[in-house]
């Protein structure tokens, strides 16, 4: 679950998180066995309204896709417009920036080349975050937390 602007993925990662956040979804409604201990699901599930929260996620999703043409369904989840709902730390912003980066090294040049010169001091988060200076959120599991390995 990215929590930079869905703007800045590729059509598979796009793809890729539209699915994602609709199992979680599905976790967050109890309807799922697996899955339920994701640590990316801990900031919606502190949310008072985790629901409202993942909704809203999914709708910024489903605006970037609707903007690129894609055709996802928005029966699958309520229009809920959250905005700065959660703190982000641009730490985490710039972390996950790099990790997209590295994604598209092996899967998509062209898109890589679209987004290279993001300024790292720039990048944007999903809408219902509100971004705070902070490193790597003690939620992320990755070991290797690098935060200026910008490309």
């Amino acid at each position: 679950m990215w929590s930079i602007h869905p703007k800045y993925l590729d059509r598979i990662g796009l793809v890729a998180l539209w699915r994602e956040g609709l199992l979680a979804r599905r976790v967050l409604q109890g309807l799922t066995k697996g899955y339920r201990n994701h640590p990316q699901l801990a900031r919606f599930k502190k949310y008072e309204k985790p629901l409202d929260l993942i909704d809203a996620y999914l709708y910024q999703v489903y605006l970037e896709a609707c903007a690129r043409g894609y055709r996802f369904s928005l029966s699958k989840i309520r229009v809920v417009e959250l905005h700065e709902a959660v703190e982000v730390t641009r730490g985490q912003l710039i972390y996950e920036f790099n990790h997209l980066i590295r994604k598209l090294e092996k899967r998509d040049k062209a898109w890589l080349e679209r987004i290279r010169g993001v300024d790292p001091s720039s990048i944007e988060a999903n809408p219902v975050f509100r971004v705070v200076e902070g490193d790597v959120e003690e939620w992320e599991k990755s070991n290797n937390k690098r935060l200026k390995d910008f490309t």
